[in-house]
């Protein structure tokens, strides 16, 4: 019979073709604005991707920078060990090595992410994969790469597979046209660098692709962020980080930015406490998709004058950058988070005062067990 064999065929296509419709993850191009799977915008992602009594299968892209490795600790005892893998394209210390799963992810590599997010049947992700700020101005080819080439692909996959995508973006994300004291969620942006432009971008992407396909997208506009266990990373704020461990090492720091330069900061443990609980959030909590977070706001002058109280033979002297001079001066000087502090009940912990005790405490203890040594 002539008709068998062409319906035979079209049997045989449509038992191979996925039930959702989607092509091949192995097709290697895709088309930017096709999304694999047509979901509607108020799908409860956290039911579909695990069930209330199970936890998250966790990955973390570019885990080895300043605060990849910190979130892995904390994901890992809230879900377990085995829960939560950290990702990059380095070679991790022995320490962080063997503190729980690592694997090699290129976030370029759209196959390897692919195959990560199957092999190893995540559901949530943490996209920390970027170039810093100074960095990024440095090496422009390289930050458009990273930080927008590499989102494509994280969008993508999240999309595809129905991940909850958790994306940071920073207080780079404005510019001078932008208001500064305070800055609110939503106003004009404008940023003058490439981390700032492709921050700015990431919002934007992330935001349509929960919209146009459902995607649950997170994302939440860090300050400065200050710790004690990993050094600066190339970033505008980095010299709220070096000041302490010079201030413990020799008792002087030259600055970077002039004395006056008022920019919202934040330490560490406040952080990746928002960013897990901007992620255990209801979805019906939250009024939009990117929220401002805060603590505190200071300039190097009045956070030298901290560091005196506990280091009284500290010294700082100032030598301009004039172009992270011209970055800083750009940014926001105090954040607007009430929106935060109402939708899902965000509360800081650590003010001036605290952080630096908590610094000086962490580093001068490291310091005197080098001498001891």
């Amino acid at each position: 019979m002539p008709v068998v064999k062409p319906l035979s065929q079209v049997a045989c296509r449509l038992l191979l073709r996925p039930a959702c419709g989607c092509r091949w993850s192995v097709v290697p191009a895709r088309l930017l604005g096709f999304s694999p799977r047509q979901i509607p915008v108020d799908a409860n992602f956290h039911s579909a991707s695990f069930s209330e009594t199970d936890h998250p299968r966790v990955l973390i892209t570019g885990g080895l920078g300043q605060l990849g490795v910190g979130l892995a600790k904390v994901l890992r005892k809230r879900f377990g060990k085995d829960n939560v893998i950290l990702s990059d394209i380095r070679k991790p210390p022995d320490h962080i090595f063997h503190s729980g799963p690592f694997i090699y992810s290129d976030i370029l590599d759209y196959k390897n992410l692919h195959e990560i997010v199957v092999n190893n049947r995540i559901t949530w992700l943490f996209h920390y994969s970027a170039l810093l700020s100074a960095v990024g101005e440095a090496n422009v080819s390289l930050a458009r790469d990273v930080n927008i080439t590499g989102l494509h692909n994280v969008l993508d996959v999240a999309t595809e597979h129905k991940l909850r995508l958790f994306v940071p973006s920073t207080i780079g994300a404005f510019g001078p046209t932008s208001p500064r004291n305070p800055t609110p969620d939503l106003c004009i942006q404008r940023p003058r660098t490439i981390y700032g432009v492709s921050k700015v971008h990431a919002e934007l992407m992330g935001e349509y692709f929960h919209y146009r396909y459902g995607l649950d997208f997170r994302c939440l506009r860090y300050p400065g962020i200050i710790s004690a266990d990993s050094q600066p990373g190339g970033g505008t704020t980095d010299y709220a980080v070096q000041i302490f461990h010079d201030a413990t090492k020799n008792g002087k720091f030259e600055c970077n930015l002039k004395p006056s330069t008022r920019l919202p900061m934040m330490y560490i443990d406040d952080c990746l406490r928002a960013t897990l609980e901007v992620m255990e959030a209801p979805a019906k909590s939250l009024s939009m998709r990117t929220y401002n977070i805060s603590a505190m706001s200071f300039t190097p002058k009045e956070l030298a004058q901290e560091v005196l109280k506990h280091v009284p033979e500290f010294h700082i002297t100032y030598n301009v950058d004039s172009v992270r001079q011209a970055i800083a001066d750009s940014w926001p000087m105090n954040f607007d988070d009430s929106n935060a502090r109402k939708d899902w009940g965000w509360k800081h912990a650590f003010g001036l005062p605290e952080l630096v005790t908590t610094m000086l405490n962490f580093l001068g203890s490291d310091s005197r067990v080098a001498q001891a040594n």
